[in-house]
């Protein structure tokens, strides 16, 4: 089961890539990342504790699950949020008041996995903390703080799911 869930974590860690497919609505990249991490969620919680080559691709699976997954999450999320029709193909959101999202969303994201694997949640804080004060001056345009917190919340929610899966598997 233990191999199950390696290969359902790298299925999740790539499905993102999808986005990346033209005419191919985001969506469908989110979701095949969701269930195939559901899915490890599942098969994680019947196996032993991860040892030796299988701890180590657990702890780095989970980390890029974290970090590529969170990406199609986040725009699902302001797709709903703005409660449009999926219009598409379009990956991208239409330009908002926050510029550099996605490379913060991955650093983010990054950033959170390695603390929840640490065994350091309070990191959490820290990083939000952090990107709360980066982000203040702009916090004040029209819709701004809106997509700050659906995104980041979003970004974060993401990642401690993938490092829950990560964790059944290494307990």
């Amino acid at each position: 089961m233990t191999v199950a869930s390696l290969v359902l974590l790298a299925v999740a860690a790539v499905a993102p890539a999808l986005s990346l497919i033209p005419r191919l609505p985001v969506w469908i990249g989110a979701a095949v990342t969701a269930i195939a991490l559901g899915i490890a969620a599942l098969t994680a919680a019947a196996t032993d504790p991860a040892q030796g080559f299988a701890l180590g691709a657990t702890l780095t699976l989970t980390t890029l699950v974290a970090i590529t997954g969170g990406g199609p999450a986040v725009l699902v999320a302001f797709r709903i949020a703005r409660r449009q029709p999926d219009a598409g193909p379009t990956p991208t959101p239409p330009p908002g008041p926050l510029r550099g999202g996605r490379v913060i969303g991955v650093l983010e994201r990054g950033a959170v996995a390695a603390s929840i694997l640490a065994g350091w949640p309070e990191g959490i804080a820290i990083i939000m903390a952090v990107k709360g004060l980066a982000r203040y001056p702009e916090l004040r345009e029209p819709q701004a703080s809106e997509q700050f917190i659906i995104g980041t919340s979003t970004s974060v929610l993401w990642a401690a799911a993938a490092c829950g899966v990560g964790h059944a598997l290494i307990t």
